[in-house]
């Protein structure tokens, strides 16, 4: 049996009672509970009471009141997983096959981080938020490293055997590309030191004459290194690693051609103005060859020949040539260092 029953509230500044909503209430009369399994009177009978209206149901007050759940740590269902797993025979790259958040359910092992107290026992891997914060490499054992080089290894090309020694990796190999990469526990992967690439290359490597080649050392500069003989680029103005890289490839391909271009001034100088000495084209070469290839004038002199070809030269006469070079180099560099005074 239900009725809908109409409440009147008092709104201020209406003006008296204005109906404001409508309760659509069941009445359940006390005795249809009393009467439970009799028949329900017919509609319009004579026995049938007068119904009752309700204006306003009293609210149902809860006699039990819910009991806070205490505070306690809810541990998975599977907390204990880790338990059945055998560290010996578990198949681990199927068990962290990526890397992902520390999970103390699938490591078999005791793992602690963080400290409370100084001296006191580190805190276990079950709610351990220390463990959630650094980044973990379960994913990079060893079994799954080799397992992964497998896989990898069909799609790689077997070592040249040709190339068994260092020396013939650096003959047909002779430039030398090193970059870095960084990995750090943050949310971007970029380092601005990764942009920085090196080139380093031996000089010899390159076909240069002497006139390029002395050329090309006054262009590198402090980028040669005497000892080991080779050139090192550095290239860190671009934004990206690959710009630089194309750079430097630019700055080696200047300085060859740089080197090899001969200006209108370079072929007017003298031997005097040159700022090494040549010894096969100074006259102490020429004593020589006229040391070896004695032949006097008509007044019992001797005649100077022109130097020596590169086929007609002997280790001793190479070892000649060497010391003089240093002996006058070593003049001119002793003379800039301690300039004369009166």
């Amino acid at each position: 049996m239900s009725l809908l029953s109409v409440s009147r509230n008092s709104v201020k500044g209406l003006g008296g009672f204005k109906p404001i909503g409508a309760h659509l209430t069941l009445n359940y009369a006390v005795r249809l509970s009393a009467q439970a399994g009799a028949d329900a009177p017919e509609f319009g009978d004579s026995s049938d009471e007068f119904r009752q209206l309700v204006i306003k149901p009293p609210r149902f007050v809860e006699s039990k009141k819910t009991k806070k759940a205490g505070l306690h740590m809810v541990m998975s269902k599977d907390y204990k997983r880790a338990d059945k797993i055998d560290p010996a025979n578990v198949d681990w790259k199927s068990v962290w096959p990526g890397p992902r958040t520390f999970d103390p359910n699938s490591i078999p092992i005791p793992v602690r981080q963080g400290r409370l107290k100084p001296k006191a026992r580190s805190f276990g891997k079950h709610a351990n938020m220390e463990l959630m914060k650094i980044p973990t490499f379960f994913h990079l054992t060893p079994p799954a490293i080799e397992a992964h080089c497998k896989e990898l290894q069909r799609f790689c090309t077997p070592f040249p055997k040709e190339l068994d020694t260092k020396a013939k990796c650096e003959q047909h190999f002779p430039l030398t590309v090193i970059t870095n990469d960084y990995l750090h526990s943050s949310p971007t992967i970029r380092d601005p030191q990764a942009r920085i690439v090196t080139v380093k290359l031996k000089v010899k490597d390159i076909p240069l004459d002497n006139h390029a080649r002395d050329k090309f050392m006054r262009l590198v500069r402090d980028q040669y290194d005497e000892k080991t003989g080779t050139l090192t680029i550095v290239t860190d103005r671009c934004p990206l690693r690959k710009q630089n890289y194309d750079y430097a490839q630019y700055l080696l391909t200047a300085l060859f051609f740089e080197s090899w271009k001969v200006e209108t001034w370079e072929s007017e100088k003298t031997l005097e103005d040159m700022e090494v000495y040549e010894w096969d084209k100074n006259v102490s070469s020429k004593a020589l060859a006229s040391i070896l290839k004695w032949t006097p004038d008509k007044l019992g002199k001797s005649v100077f020949h022109e130097p020596l070809k590169s086929e007609e030269l002997k280790p001793e006469h190479l070892a000649y040539g060497a010391a003089v070079k240093e002996v006058v180099e070593g003049e001119c560099l002793f003379a800039e260092r301690v300039p004369y005074s009166i």
